[in-house]
This record gives C-alpha cells, structure tokens and sequence, in this order.
C-alpha cells in the first residue's frame, strides 16, 4: 500500500492509515520534491513540479523499494498523482483509494469560487516578485495561532472531529517548505487533467468523498465515481478536506472491506 500525500503536506497525515494497516501490509510512505524527507528544490522557481513529474517519481520510489506491483491510496492532489501513475504504467497498479481529491482541474472548485484559479496565479505573481522575502510574512503566521484560527473559520478541518494536534503538523510543515515551489505545485494541480484516464481504469477503485470539503466539493467525488468502471464510494458525513483526520476509524473500515470484497492485491 503507498501513500501520496496532497500538497503541502508530508506523511504525517497517513499516520492512522499505517497504525491500522502496518501488521498486515506493507505501508510505503514518501513526499514529493520539496517536501518533508525530500531535499528542497535547488531553485525553487524552476525545475519540473507537474503531477506526470510526480507520478514519475513514485514509481521510482517502487522501484527503491523493490516493489512491482501496489495498492495507491491519495488523498488530494495524491488522486491526480495516483491516476497519472496509472496512465504511464497501468501494470503495476493494482487498485487505488482515492480520498478528498479530483482528476485535474482542482482549484475551480476551491472554497465554492470559479475565480480561484486567478487567485491562485496572482497570488504566485505576488509570490515570485516577493522572493524570499515570502516567508518573512508568511511562516511567522503559520506558526501563530492565527493559523489555526483561520483553518477553523474557512472550514478546512472540522474542530469537532479533528483537534489542533492533529493540524499542527501541516501547519509547522507548511511553515518550513519554499512558498515558491509550493504555489508553483498548487498551479500545477490546476493545470492538470487526468478526467480521461479514468474510463480507461481496469483495477478495483474506491472513492472517498466528504459533504463539506471546501477544496474538492462531494459533486467531484460523484463525478468520478460514475467515470470509473465497477468504482465503489463512500460519503463522510460532516467530514472536511481534512477527513484523513477527522474520521480515520470509518476510512479504515471501509479500506478494509474494500480489501477484503474486491481483493485488489490477488487481481492478477
């Protein structure tokens, strides 16, 4: 089982994933360029951050590991990361559980706005004109209570479910990566299209959705589960963008029942 991470997160998000599935299965986790373990980028205004980029390297990280064939599971921009893997080696795919992502095009959707995307790329103008200069703004405020404050308000994690613990980690690793890759790793998820890989899908998949994520809304969710021949999909009631945290105990039911009725693992 490997893990992609979204966008500005590193593996700490899968960490109710690997405590339920690591006595049973091999849980292979790894972050992008950029982020977390991985070294930064030399310069982080340049150099390859597409999703084909990144589908390309977790097959690399399969081969390090001396692993054939797996099970992906991605939460967020790890969907479009995982159905990009597919598309470049179907083989060695041997199911996916696609959870709070999309199949490209992720920020027209973002907080309910079709303007996002030219959010998004004003804001990376801003950035790359600001330099370094970023995260002198930036990283003291990821790392005040201002953070969380303003991750409850905009409805990216439920606090009901998921407590500050359980965020700090993304708001500390946030705080520590490049403002330059990121935005340029955000942009990309935008650029991205994947929705025609998906009729093409011959291995079992799940889909996670969740009815107030603000990011990837449960429309996208549905959608993708209609593309996908023979695709199952479950719906976290009063579950967020942040429902990897929030609801692991009903993710991980549902993975398992999944494991055990489509067995993903003998279907070659």
């Amino acid at each position: 089982m490997v893990c992609n991470n979204g966008v500005g997160v590193s593996t700490f998000f899968w960490r109710y994933t690997i405590d339920q599935f690591a006595g049973t299965h091999t849980v292979l986790t790894w972050d992008y360029r950029g982020h977390g373990r991985s070294d930064p980028l030399p310069d982080p205004t340049a150099g390859d951050v597409t999703m084909p980029r990144h589908a390309r390297d977790l097959l690399t990280v399969l081969d390090a590991a001396g692993v054939t064939e797996a099970m992906i599971l991605g939460h967020s921009m790890g969907c479009q990361v995982a159905l990009e893997a597919y598309r470049l080696a179907p083989e060695r795919i041997l199911g996916m559980v696609l959870v709070l992502g999309t199949a490209g095009r992720a920020l027209e959707t973002f907080m309910g706005n079709p303007r996002s995307p030219a959010y998004f790329r004003a804001a990376g103008r801003l950035i790359r004109r600001l330099g370094d200069r970023t995260h002198a703004v930036v990283r003291p405020i990821l790392q005040s209570p201002v953070a969380w404050a303003f991750t409850r308000r905009a409805q990216l994690v439920d606090p009901i479910y998921a407590s500050r613990d359980d965020m700090q980690p993304y708001l500390d690793h946030l705080a520590t990566i490049d403002m330059r890759m990121f935005i340029r790793t955000v942009l990309a998820m935008q650029d991205h299209d994947a929705w025609d890989v998906l009729p093409r899908l011959r291995v079992p998949v799940l889909v996670i959705g969740a009815e107030r994520d603000a990011f990837t809304p449960i429309s996208l969710s549905k959608d993708m589960a209609r593309r996908i021949p023979g695709a199952e999909m479950i719906v976290l009631a009063d579950a967020s963008h942040a429902a990897i945290i929030e609801q692991p105990e009903t993710i991980n039911h549902r993975v398992e029942r999944f494991l055990r009725e489509r067995q993903p693992f003998s279907a070659r």
